[in-house]
């Protein structure tokens, strides 16, 4: 189950605790932050793209839209979204659960600036009815990545 994969994921890295499953669906922006009880925009949403070398995740603000020239620009290709029916194969995580904890190997995982508007996100955790509350810096920690983008509009 892909919660199990993620809640693994972030034990190891010391943040299972902070770990938050909801009665009520997760699975869009406006349900996640009314579950939650916070603003859209603090829900860290997981975008994800397909490019010849495989599969990239891009962690953006809850309301920020990619811009399809930056993101042109920066990986020097088309916006190509994973379709929904692959994403679970290609990211390891189903749509509405989507995040970078527990996520497939080779998936590329990038942090929009958009983010960096809100001091704590929340991500999904591995299914429609889950999230991790994080502060920037933890969400780095967690990613293992410290790669930031500015894909977004």
């Amino acid at each position: 189950m892909s919660i199990e994969k993620a809640r693994e994921y972030l034990k190891n890295k010391g943040y299972d605790d902070r770990i938050i499953e909801t009665d009520h669906s997760s699975a869009t922006v406006e349900a996640a932050a009314q579950a939650l009880g916070c603003e859209p925009g603090m829900i860290a949403k997981s975008l994800t793209f397909l490019q010849e070398d495989g599969p990239v995740m891009i962690l953006a603000e809850g309301m920020a839209r990619i811009d399809n020239r930056k993101y042109k620009d920066r990986f020097s290709c088309k916006a190509k979204m994973i379709p929904a029916d692959q994403v679970e194969e290609l990211v390891g995580h189903d749509i509405g659960g989507v995040c970078p904890f527990g996520a497939n190997e080779g998936v590329r995982i990038f942090l929009d600036e958009s983010l960096k508007k809100h001091e704590i996100v929340y991500p999904a955790c591995g299914n429609d009815h889950s999230a991790v509350k994080l502060s920037i810096g933890e969400l780095e920690e967690c990613c293992g990545t410290t790669e930031w983008v500015d894909v977004c509009k």
